[in-house]
């Protein structure tokens, strides 16, 4: 008896998805009063870049995120444009999440400006699920100036779903006995996680809503899903026994940039990927990893995008192993022959270092040294920034009037490997 209650408690979990509400822009209006009521639009530069987050008012002309920022320009030419202030969200961040654990140690942070709770242990203490959510709210808007909106659900799916009903400033709450009757409605492209071509094929299947799928048959899913039709299907019952885990490990390091106009020479490909190869770099040695996994991403000026990956026996935080890893995957691509306008660099499969095991088997040995020279390139740029160290094929040349001799303060130290 005493085992069934036990299994039974396990199953009845309360969660709490709280994702704050335009979060980029909202913190712009934070800062800048002035800002309120007006469409407010985060992103990157105008001729390339693309909408990061839009305000509530942006949003209404059609604006939204990943869209070409010229585009959205054109769409709403009154609208206040601003550059991604990545440092002062954070900080903003830290301040939301330092409220959320107040409440329970289980806190999943799918993102910056979003996360999972578990509360199933925190009711004695604070009340009911829909009370938490209701003072985490509160306590949001009132110490920090923003507003969070809230789904609570016995699932992950359906509280993530949940949370996103009401926007902005909502709270939906969804009980364990209603599941199926708010999930049933709703449209298949409400589904956290499924990309465009599964949607595309659900719809081909006449699936239009939970529902549709829920009655679809399990084995035609699997015919034509895999074991991913099995999980749709389960989630379309509100089936979900994932557990909010408290911390994840970075799967993955990288940098991208879309340039200002199409490149076409390799040469300048190279420069592009040489700096970004020590962006990723010195972020894997912050981590206190080393990657195996080495990839390089393309995408042609048709917007076209492919990707090549290699990997190596040995993880790495090196920058020029990357960087050669990756010009030996350039190779593999139209680079030179079609426009490109955005290249990018990850490593992956990473893997902690035991630093004292590193330097003991690495004392006094060339690796030894490396470890050394890229403490030394750590400190260096921790003091003076990007422009402190940099590879000298990066460093642009300068003009000199002729007859008089080149003279260079050096601020910086210049280290090719």
């Amino acid at each position: 008896m005493n085992r069934i209650k036990m299994r039974d408690a396990i199953k009845h979990r309360h969660i709490i998805h709280l994702d704050m509400d335009a979060f980029y822009p909202s913190v712009e209006v934070l800062d800048n009063p002035g800002l309120k009521g007006l469409p407010v639009i985060v992103g990157g530069g105008k001729e390339r870049g693309v909408v990061s987050s839009a305000s509530y008012e942006a949003r209404r002309y059609g604006i939204h995120s990943a869209q070409p920022m010229a585009t959205a320009m054109r769409l709403c030419p009154e609208g206040i444009f601003l550059g991604v202030r990545m440092k002062r969200y954070k900080e903003i961040s830290e301040e939301i999440f330092d409220i959320f654990h107040r409440f329970t140690p289980l806190v999943e942070p799918l993102s910056i400006d979003e996360a999972f709770l578990d509360v199933t242990g925190s009711v004695r203490l604070f009340g009911a699920p829909v009370d938490i959510a209701r003072i985490i709210k509160e306590s949001v808007r009132s110490e920090i100036g923003l507003t969070v909106s809230a789904g609570v659900a016995p699932s992950k799916f359906v509280a993530k779903i949940a949370s996103d009903m009401q926007k902005p400033d909502g709270l939906t709450v969804v009980g364990e006995d209603k599941v199926r009757e708010f999930l049933d409605p709703l449209p298949v492209a409400r589904m956290w996680g499924a990309g465009m071509v599964t949607l595309e094929a659900l719809l081909k299947l006449g699936i239009h809503t939970f529902r549709d799928l829920r009655l679809m048959p399990s084995d035609v899913l699997e015919q034509r899903f895999g074991k991913h039709g099995l999980q749709m299907h389960r989630l379309s019952m509100g089936l979900d026994d994932r557990d909010v885990v408290m911390e994840q490990d970075v799967k993955s390091i990288g940098h991208e940039e879309t340039f200002l106009h199409d490149i076409m020479d390799i040469s300048i490909a190279k420069k592009e990927l040489l700096s970004q190869a020590n962006r990723v770099a010195r972020r894997i040695r912050q981590e206190g990893s080393r990657g195996k996994t080495i990839t390089l991403k393309v995408k042609y000026n048709d917007f076209t995008l492919i990707t090549r990956s290699v990997t190596i026996s040995n993880g790495t935080d090196d920058a020029m192993e990357i960087f050669a890893n990756v010009c030996d995957l350039l190779k593999k691509t139209a680079m030179g022959k079609r426009p490109v306008r955005l290249l990018g660099i990850s490593v992956s499969k990473l893997q902690r270092e035991n630093n004292n095991q590193l330097s003991f088997l690495a004392n006094g040995t060339r690796n030894g040294k490396k470890e050394m020279l890229h403490n030394a390139m750590d400190s260096i740029f921790e003091r003076f920034g990007e422009r402190g160290l940099q590879s000298g094929t990066l460093i642009p040349p300068k003009e000199h009037p002729p007859g008089r001799q080149r003279q260079v303060k050096r601020k910086s130290l210049i280290a090719d490997q």
